[in-house]
């Protein structure tokens, strides 16, 4: 939208009312005069709630001002069946033309980790906890700007005696670089002041423990968990939190980050069906024939060993939405791995692999992760490298990274370096979360070298050279906080993430990682 500068027009020395009724309507044909149509009021209830919201203020503009301009968007609001519960129209600024230093600082805002989020409905569903789902109304109106940032009055509704005059904001809006980083501050200032405790080791949980009192709470962005130790706390703090921003409990935990959420007894189970067939949808491959594995047990794939595919967009669309289904499909982490290797210039190969993952998942829809309780806290990991595995780099795959090995044994040994690492970071987690292990975690590795090298300070030729920073190891070893064991690899359940696995073997480690249907008594919910 754009407005002509002012000139030889003064600002008003009382705050301006900014109601509908003085605000230019947008035009209306025969038919919406008798029935506004649901946009109109979709719009109607957006500027309102801006307005109650004091998220701006009108100023004349100056020759000397960076203003940026705005925008409506509009869409259909779902339930968590598919069911059309509202329409929803939102004001958007345009954040590409912010200029950093002028109208934008730091953007970053931090998002609670997968597990983060998995460790704490673990523990919740250990002790019966009530697990609820809160709901913020325009979630990024509630930051405070810290930046001058002006913007042109929103299409439609511009003040009737002040029309060429620009919006100061005072409150973040959504399009805004800062906006994220503006909600996430605001909110987190306020629950520290209710008596939270910010994690450490993951910004975005914070945790409440006043004498027999206890709650966790998780944020992403607007999507907000919160479980109480009994219900008379949560429904507190539900209050506390609802007194500061338009906020409302959405009741049990049954849908978020587009995950469903099904609770049966002491169990929990995570499905992204809906999102798996968004993606088998999109690849056009509705009528495709499902495989029993995602990937083959040949050799891994070449940047070099067929033609460019023909539609590079298609393909790294569909890897990057492979990834998010990782959150409850961790049966396919590895080769999603392997396709997103090649992203920056897919292969006719590549894009077979990609539609191989998709005909995997379209006979496994219905999977997901189950949590259940635990009866004996404590931790056990295992670790596999897949030893100069990559053909054009000799890189060995772990579960956490790729790095250039000079043998075996030193591949494995990184890979116990990192699940420890791992391991150390979820200890520290369950301290802050009060629930602490006492006992030594435990890593199972297949290969006896590398658990050889995490207890024999010795050195010898083949790993002298490993660097000192993961021989981190073997001072937990030696403190008794880690336990590093040998296991045959037919019970190595992280081969699941190095290689492509016969299918007896793959099913079974698929089990062992809890993924599986739904149980029958849910099925269909």
């Amino acid at each position: 939208m754009r407005t002509r500068a002012m000139d030889g027009i003064s600002k008003p020395k009382q705050p301006l009312n900014l109601n509908v009724s003085l605000v230019t309507p947008l035009p209306k044909t025969p038919t919406e005069a008798l029935s506004k149509p649901d946009w109109y009021n979709a719009m109607t209830t957006e500027f309102n709630a801006l307005i109650k919201n004091k998220t701006w203020e009108l100023v004349p503009r100056t020759a000397d001002m960076h203003v940026i301009c705005s925008m409506w968007l509009f869409r259909h609001k779902y339930r968590s069946d598919g069911t059309l519960e509202r329409y929803k129209a939102r004001l958007v600024c345009d954040g590409s033309t912010q200029q950093v230093g002028i109208d934008c600082g730091e953007t970053f805002s931090p998002v609670v980790k997968p597990t983060t989020i998995r460790t704490v409905l673990t523990l919740a569903l250990s002790q019966s906890w009530p697990i609820h789902q809160l709901d913020v109304t325009n979630a990024f109106l509630h930051g405070n700007l810290t930046e001058t940032v002006y913007m042109y009055q929103p299409m439609g509704f511009r003040h009737r005696q002040y029309p060429d005059h620009v919006c100061l904001l005072k409150k973040s809006l959504y399009g805004l670089k800062q906006a994220p980083r503006a909600w996430y501050q605001r909110f987190t200032d306020f629950v520290l002041s209710i008596g939270f405790q910010q994690s450490k080791c993951d910004n975005s949980l914070f945790v409440y423990h006043h004498g027999s009192d206890m709650a966790y709470l998780l944020i992403y962005v607007d999507d907000i968990i919160l479980t109480t130790s009994h219900d008379a706390l949560r429904v507190r703090l539900i209050h506390q939190l609802a007194a500061e921003f338009d906020m409302k409990d959405l009741g049990p935990l049954s849908h978020f980050l587009g995950i469903n959420v099904t609770r049966h007894k002491h169990t929990m189970f995570l499905s992204q069906q809906s999102y798996a067939l968004d993606i088998i949808d999109r690849a056009g491959m509705s009528s495709c024939k499902s495989v029993a594995t995602p990937v083959d047990t040949k050799s891994k794939l070449s940047a070099t060993s067929s033609p460019l595919f023909d539609d590079p967009t298609l393909y790294r669309s569909l890897a990057g939405a492979l990834q998010y289904l990782t959150f409850t499909r961790p049966d396919i982490s590895y080769v999603v791995q392997q396709v997103c290797m090649h992203m920056h210039s897919p292969c006719v190969d590549h894009w077979n692999a990609l539609k191989r993952i998709i005909r995997y998942i379209q006979g496994t829809t219905s999977f997901g992760l189950t949590l259940g309780p635990y009866t004996d806290l404590s931790l056990r990991a295992y670790t596999d490298a897949d030893w100069a595995g990559c053909p054009d780099t000799r890189r060995s795959t772990s579960g956490y990274c790729a790095v250039v090995s000079r043998s075996s044994a030193e591949a494995e040994y990184r890979g116990v370096a990192n699940v420890v690492a791992e391991l150390c970071w979820i200890r520290n987690l369950l301290l802050e979360l009060h629930r602490p292990l006492v006992k030594a975690s435990v890593v199972y590795c297949d290969n006896i070298s590398a658990v050889y090298l995490s207890g024999n300070p010795v050195q010898h030729q083949r790993t002298k050279h490993i660097e000192l920073d993961i021989h981190f190891v073997r001072d937990l070893v030696q403190r008794g906080s880690v336990r590093i064991l040998h296991i045959p690899s037919r019970y190595q359940i992280a081969d699941i993430f190095t290689k492509g696995l016969p299918r007896v073997l793959f099913d079974d480690f698929r089990s062992s990682l809890s993924i599986r249907p739904p149980l029958a008594s849910t099925a269909g919910v």
